[in-house]
């Protein structure tokens, strides 16, 4: 059995891995390897939460978060959101409004819901830094589609290294003991079985929502994307709404 201590002290690791990753003078290869290591800690600290709420359900129990995220990129924002969440094992309802912006609902554990609240956070502030800094092609007759397909390229690899880092601590779930990764899938199924029904009845009629770009910075975006830091230790969950944008 998990020591209840024992995720607590492991997102702790986390925490100092990026520290370390974002001090100065730290060489990209160093911050690379740093984050690296961070990415799979997180996503141990999530399997770890889960299978301690497997024996102690008080430890984590299903929630569900409404967020509010303001223009502009409201919708690219989203689109960011709702990808790290599904890689976290949550699902995400956008909501239609009148106001500006957009509203998603998102359902999950609660320990799942922190994690990604703290990568969204910290890839919102990595977001917008990239895209300062990237230039609009002179040859692009759109500035504006060009940067909103660069957020795209950003949000597309970020969402697949979390997804991955997730998919590989899934797999690995207890090895060495007998019977661990069979039991470790089973919860991961359940507990996504139970977040589907929370999504349901909530929401009996919902549809899928594609995204689509004309821009040509989804290159430039996903390269970018590549090389951000999927996690921060100098943010703190909750935060995310209070973030300001990009220029428009």
């Amino acid at each position: 059995m998990l020591d209840t201590e024992a995720p607590g002290r492991l997102l702790d690791r986390v925490r100092k891995l990026l520290a370390k990753a974002e001090a100065d003078g730290v060489t990209p290869q160093e911050a690379q390897a740093l984050t690296a290591k961070a990415a799979e800690l997180m996503a141990r600290y999530g399997i770890d939460r889960a299978l301690l709420a497997a024996d102690r359900p008080e430890t984590d129990r299903p929630a569900n978060r409404i967020v509010d995220i303001d223009n502009p990129w409201g919708r690219e924002k989203a689109h960011l959101l709702c990808g790290l969440a599904g890689a976290l094992r949550c699902q995400c309802v956008l909501l239609t409004g009148r106001r500006p912006g957009s509203r998603v609902h998102v359902f999950g554990f609660a320990s799942d819901i922190e994690r990604t609240d703290l990568l969204y956070t910290s890839l919102l502030v990595q977001m917008w830094h990239g895209l300062a800094a990237a230039r609009v092609p002179g040859h692009s007759r759109n500035p504006r589609a060009w940067r909103r397909s660069w957020l795209l390229g950003f949000a597309t690899a970020v969402i697949a290294r979390v997804r991955d880092a997730e998919l590989r601590a899934a797999r690995g779930a207890g090895a060495g003991r007998p019977g661990s990764s069979e039991r470790a899938a089973l919860v991961l199924a359940d507990r996504s079985a139970i977040v589907r029904r929370q999504v349901a009845l909530a929401y009996p009629v919902t549809r899928m929502s594609k995204v689509t770009y004309t821009g040509s910075g989804y290159g430039d975006g996903y390269a970018e994307g590549q090389r951000a830091d999927i996690g921060s230790g100098r943010l703190r969950p909750g935060h995310a709404r209070a973030l300001a944008g990009p220029p428009g």
